[in-house]
């Protein structure tokens, strides 16, 4: 009698674990180098076959596939061999107890279900109308690409004429308060300078906001467009002094400000926040390392993962026409993974870097530009700057500088400073959301002050 209850027992216990539902959304913190990175699971089941995608919030990734989704007696395991990533873990009531591992490392990370629980994030540094100082939202044209875009215009009062800086923003399709992470550092750089005595031009990108176009199958050479025409619709304001236009440039806007100011006499000077000087095929195989090698990735990871992006970029950087660039970078990617990875793997891997905007960038090296420069420039760095790494890209724009002869230079590093010129511990990505700073004072100072010299 008892073993046939024990039986009967363990069948209505397998049946238990089998019919629990893992469908729902997942939530749970991953303890990376003494910080935390907030992942989110999103698991659907249909018939009883799961799928599932991921959210990186902290990093500003979302709706990532994962390409495999099992459960099965209580163990649910989530793969994305492009990323060298997988999840293994335990149902335990609305709880799931595990570990993720990727790049030989292993994690522990426990998920639970359907967190309610909202982070308040905390900006001290954003400003709250009503402003002491005017502000108004505009709509003007692109007429050479035929759109409209929105912006919006601060300045220290409403009637006079003031000096203008454009705030440029980096890669991504941003607003025009390049917000990202809850961060809206745009809107804290256009407060600081307006209450400076500088008015602030700041826009929608394409496709973003009140912007109209198609962010996507655009370039940096597109956006530099957007600029000058940021630039004319200023000539027509009364209120701006049109001898004193500067350009304030973050990440890739620090490519694209020396772009324009390289072919346009309207622009008096430019700021270089985080910009590249290094070309870009190079800056993405150095951000790569120097990211994974704070993460603590293992060498043998990070060199293997530098040989087959460094042959992949030089394929699109040495490629003629695009005609069969998509079909090469696939079937060299095939051939570097071999089956490790799926068709459909390969092709996601192909797709993320055979776009207009990757392409543009990686063939472009801002020297180019740079060596054409003539008005004031002013480049600052973070030193914990692990995206735009601040020794190898402020030595290359000193020196395009120098090439072509441009004295009035100032080249600035700023100790403990990250990408996104915050005062950090690590300079990973992950940490930008956790930070409650969204730019450093004394960045602000720095480029305030020399921007007023500029202005005098």
């Amino acid at each position: 009698m008892k073993k046939i209850f024990f039986i009967l027992a363990c069948v209505f216990i397998s049946f238990q674990i089998n019919a629990q539902n893992i469908a729902g959304t997942w939530n749970g913190k991953l303890e990376v180098s003494g910080m935390s990175m907030r992942l989110v699971f999103h698991i659907s089941d249909s018939n009883g076959v799961y799928s599932s995608t991921m959210d990186s919030p902290d990093q500003g990734a979302n709706g990532i596939h994962v390409d495999k989704t099992n459960f099965e007696n209580g163990m649910l395991t989530l793969e994305i061999p492009a990323g060298n990533f997988v999840y293994n873990g335990e149902l335990k009531g609305d709880s799931i107890i595990g570990s993720l591992s990727q790049h030989g490392m292993k994690f522990p990370i426990n998920l639970v279900r359907d967190n309610k629980e909202k982070t308040v994030l905390k900006r001290p540094q954003e400003p709250v109308s009503p402003y002491p100082y005017y502000t108004e939202d505009v709509i003007f044209e692109n007429k050479n690409a035929h759109i409209n875009l929105g912006g919006t215009l601060t300045l220290p009062k409403k009637e006079g004429n003031f000096p203008v800086v454009i705030l440029i923003t980096g890669s991504g399709p941003q607003n025009r308060n390049e917000e990202i992470l809850g961060h809206k550092p745009f809107l804290v750089i256009a407060d600081y300078l307006t209450k400076n005595g500088i008015a602030v031009f700041r826009y929608d990108d394409r496709g973003v906001g009140q912007s109209k176009g198609n962010f996507y199958n655009s370039t940096s050479a597109d956006f530099a467009s957007d600029v000058k025409s940021a630039i004319e619709y200023l000539k027509t304001r009364k209120e701006i002094n049109s001898k004193k236009i500067g350009l304030v440039g973050h990440s890739e806007g620090g490519l694209i400000a020396p772009m324009v100011a390289s072919t346009c006499k309207d622009v008096n000077f430019i700021v270089l926040l985080a910009g590249p000087g290094l070309q870009g095929n190079e800056l993405m195989l150095l951000q790569k390392e120097k990211i994974e090698r704070r993460m603590g990735v293992p060498d043998s990871i990070i060199t293997k993962g530098q040989n087959m992006y460094k042959g992949a970029y030089a394929l699109i950087v040495n490629a003629k026409d695009t005609i069969y660039l998509r079909k090469n970078v696939h079937s060299y990617f095939s051939g570097f993974l071999g089956s490790k990875v799926t068709n459909e793997q390969i092709n996601e891997l192909t797709d993320q870097i055979i776009t207009p905007w990757f392409i543009y960038f990686l063939q472009t090296n801002p020297t180019n530009y740079l060596v054409k420069v003539k008005c004031p420039v002013l480049a600052l760095n973070g030193e914990n700057d692990l995206q735009v790494p601040y020794k190898e890209n402020l030595e290359a724009i000193q020196s395009a500088l120098s090439k072509g002869g441009n004295k009035k230079v100032k080249i600035i590093s700023l100790p403990g400073l990250n990408h996104l010129f915050q005062e950090s511990k690590t300079g990973l990505p992950q940490e930008y959301s956790a930070i409650e700073q969204t730019f450093s004072p004394t960045a602000l100072e720095a480029m305030t002050k020399w921007i007023q010299d500029q202005v005098k």
